[in-house]
């Protein structure tokens, strides 16, 4: 999440928050955004357009210190002010020249995306007004899709995710806009419900002797935070990371160098174990406070390689 407030006044900000490779084609980027005035998200949007492929404001996130700022999910108690924003943002970037024709433009390119991601309240039918809401009409909907994290603000990602809650709200909202699910999307092959859209029932091995779970016919997509961090072959099957998006990582961290820390960070979670069942890790937790230890990019490298070269001799 980019503050938009903070991107729109501060070009340190702006240069931190988002780089983009110069390198075409570029594959297709939200960028999303922490905002409370329409203003503000107008103007970060516009700034943002001409490198990514849409606009995504958060109404999700429930750490203490955005709430206390009115950012995150304490919008979702304001669906009028979460309605504003989206809109003056659309107009915003129609008045810019790009197609914000929502499904006719969206193989445009100039086509640019505006969407929302939510929780959920305790009372699933203050969650309903608050989509109505920022849905607008059926025949000109103020966002291009929805991205749902069926949980509340306060519950804690220790507890599973609402499937009651997301089951009501896809058959409700499906047909209207696409919806995105975000929460507990750690492995491919353990998802706890089934969606022929996806074509999960084939990935997840169901059979006859599975559990039943919840069938989502009008799930969308999925979205994945924490997960795709520690495995970014996630959605390529891979139930742990490989050794392959490791190098992949590397050779584009060499080629479009990040702040060194921020490559530490991104290797040191991608070989630890995985959020999924298979807790299997690239490296141990000795090898991988060796792996804190390196001070530059050619100690990271040098150790990844003897690291690799070992695993392989075993």
């Amino acid at each position: 999440m980019i503050l938009a407030k903070e991107f729109n006044r501060n070009h340190f900000a702006r240069d931190s928050d988002l780089t983009i490779s110069t390198n075409t084609p570029q594959p297709p980027t939200i960028v999303q955004f922490g905002a409370n005035s329409p203003l503000e998200l107008a103007r970060a949007s516009s700034l943002v357009a001409p490198s990514v492929g849409g606009v995504d404001l958060n109404c999700g996130c429930p750490q203490s210190w955005a709430c206390a700022e009115t950012l995150g999910a304490a919008l979702m108690e304001k669906r009028e002010l979460v309605r504003d924003m989206v809109v003056e943002t659309r107009e915003r970037l129609r008045q810019d020249g790009w197609a914000v024709g929502k499904d006719k433009d969206k193989d445009s390119p100039a086509g640019r995306s505006v969407s929302v991601k939510i929780r959920v309240h305790h009372d699933l039918r203050k969650t309903m007004d608050f989509i109505d809401t920022v849905l607008g009409h059926d025949q000109d909907r103020h966002i291009d899709f929805l991205t749902i994290h069926p949980r509340t603000r306060n519950t804690p990602s220790s507890i599973p995710i609402n499937l009651e809650a997301l089951e009501i709200l896809t058959s409700a909202y499906g047909d209207r806009v696409p919806i995105l699910l975000s929460g507990d999307v750690f492995a491919m092959n353990a998802l706890p419900f089934t969606s022929p859209l996806l074509n999960i029932e084939k990935t997840n091995g169901f059979n006859a002797e599975t559990p039943q779970r919840p069938v989502l016919p009008k799930l969308a997509g999925l979205m994945s935070a924490r997960a795709i961090l520690a495995n970014p072959a996630l959605y390529a099957g891979y139930d742990a990371c490989p050794w392959e998006a490791v190098e992949t990582f590397m050779i584009s961290a060499a080629r479009a160098p990040l702040p060194f820390k921020l490559t530490l960070h991104h290797v040191s979670q991608m070989c630890a174990p995985g959020m999924g069942p298979n807790k299997s890790a690239l490296l141990t937790k000795p090898d991988r406070a060796a792996l804190m230890a390196c001070t530059n990019m050619c100690d990271l490298i040098d150790f990844l390689d003897e690291k690799k070269g070992l695993r392989r001799e075993g």
